[in-house]
């Protein structure tokens, strides 16, 4: 076989995804496991008895109780209410908004992680040279389905025509656009991404194949193109980030005033400020060189090699994604309170409401649950498989100490390495065709090397971080100090 025992993996999850995950489904365990509570609307005959209205048997009567043919029936906005809290079953979650989606994204996901798991073990244990990295590709289709998604809750932002979203995510985007401009300026002494070194090894590793191919080229793309294109990337990135991090803000600050231990309130506090963590292990004037260089009189020891130093900002990362999904009913429960707030909002309010606005005003609430869960899930999917990606492309250690696990060079990392070794002879033109491939599949490692992708992928993980915070933090000002002016 070609691949041989990651194909038999991949064969085998796809399998588990189609006959097994629809009955053990852990996106709907975390909705329907019976933490979350959600608020159910009260019905017209409710409404009618705590006004102390009945249903006219005659049109007068129908009109003295605030009722006429053409008019819906109102009631005043200072009602004694109290709504009725329900668990979340799997009946329920038929009527919601984005279930599908949502449990599409988060299944896939967990099949795409115990991929890339049982990859990286047999890998370790193995230890092949010669076979292509099949768990790339379940991350890399984990990352498209999480921007589809995200691209999806976007445009329906964008479809409102009343509301201030469509301007909120342009002006978002405008301002990403700029910052990620004025980030890629930065040199490599305050955020060593390794982009300057990445791009150069790539365009120096085109122009050797081209001239070998007997082509004269300055380079497959100038500095300023790669750079400009980035910066577009960015700023679509962090337009579809905007309502995510926005949404967040609410819900950490909901939150926190449903937490009564201190525990639980210290884990969403670092949970808020992860993205923050995750950013500013990449400035290497405030991490990397007080670790690699501490101020400890006039010897200077290093705390930890640069090699242990890049597998533990890996694992930071990626222990930070579990806090955020372990902290996620918090927030969604934070979110399902939203209904009970804003009826006691309006019985503050004078004047009258329609039943029917009212029973809306409640069940949008739950309705809407899975984009609010899609729009928590989505950037904590992006982030941890941007990490797995940064990992094996960029031919880094899980081991906290690589130098003894690890002695392969940086270029072996994701295609297969014995392209200009004697290839068998060929009898056919099946074995004429797979050398060919094999080739070309060389050549393409030799240019895409993983200085490059150490570059691009710990730029993009950064980005998302930074994206991340900044949207949060705007949405936390927005909603602490805005929203009660």
């Amino acid at each position: 076989g070609v691949i041989g025992v990651q194909l038999v993996v991949t064969m085998v999850m796809a399998s588990v995804i189609q006959k097994i995950i629809p009955h053990y489904s852990l996106a709907r365990w975390l909705l329907c496991s019976g933490s979350l509570r959600w608020y159910q609307h009260p019905t017209e005959e409710e409404l009618r008895i705590l006004a102390g209205k009945q249903r006219g048997k005659t049109k007068k009567d129908r009109k003295y109780n605030g009722h006429i043919e053409n008019k819906p029936l109102t009631i005043p906005k200072d009602i004694d209410l109290h709504l009725e809290t329900k668990s979340v079953t799997e009946r329920d979650t038929i009527a919601l908004h984005y279930f599908p989606e949502y449990q599409w994204l988060v299944d896939f996901t967990v099949a795409a992680t115990v991929v890339y798991v049982v990859t990286e073990a047999y890998y370790s244990i193995v230890k092949p040279s010669q076979e292509m990295n099949i768990s790339v590709v379940w991350c890399l289709l984990v990352l498209a389905f999480a921007v589809k998604v995200l691209f999806s809750l976007t445009t329906h932002y964008f479809k409102v025509e009343d509301g201030g979203e469509r301007s909120v995510c342009v002006t978002f985007g405008f301002f990403f656009f700029v910052k990620a401009m004025a980030i890629l300026i930065v040199t490599e002494n305050y955020l060593e991404f390794g982009l300057e070194s990445g791009f150069s090894n790539f365009s120096e590793s085109a122009m050797q194949f081209l001239e070998k191919q007997g082509l004269e080229s300055q380079g497959p793309v100038s500095k300023l193109t790669f750079k400009l294109f980035l910066a577009v990337l960015c700023s679509l990135i962090g337009a579809f980030l905007t309502f995510p991090g926005l949404r967040l803000a609410q819900m950490h600050l909901d939150a926190l005033n449903l937490a009564t231990e201190k525990i639980t309130q210290t884990l969403l506090h670092i949970n808020f400020l992860a993205p923050l963590f995750t950013v500013l292990l990449w400035v290497k004037p405030i991490t990397k060189d007080y670790i690699m260089n501490p101020p400890l009189g006039k010897e200077s020891v290093p705390l930890m090699s640069e090699d242990t130093f890049d597998t533990v900002r890996l694992w930071i990362i990626i222990l930070l994604c579990v806090l955020r999904l372990a902290m996620m009913r918090h927030h969604l429960q934070a979110y399902l309170n939203l209904a009970q707030k804003s009826v006691d909002q309006m019985k503050k309010e004078a004047g009258r409401i329609s039943m029917v606005d009212l029973q809306k005003m409640v069940a949008r609430v739950f309705y809407y649950l899975c984009v609010i869960a899609l729009q928590y899930v989505a950037p904590l999917v992006m982030l941890l498989h941007t990490t797995l990606l940064l990992k094996t492309l960029g031919n880094y250690s899980w081991g906290v100490y690589p130098e003894l696990n690890s002695d392969t060079p940086v270029e072996n990392s994701l295609l297969p390495s014995s392209v200009y070794s004697e290839s068998p002879p060929a009898d056919g033109k099946m074995k004429v065709t797979v050398v060919q491939i094999t080739m070309a599949l060389g050549s393409l490692k030799n240019i895409f090397t993983p200085l490059l992708f150490r570059g691009l992928l710990s730029f993009l993980t950064w980005w998302i971080a930074a994206c991340l915070f900044s949207t949060s933090l705007f949405g936390l000002f927005y909603h602490q100090y805005l929203t009660v002016a």
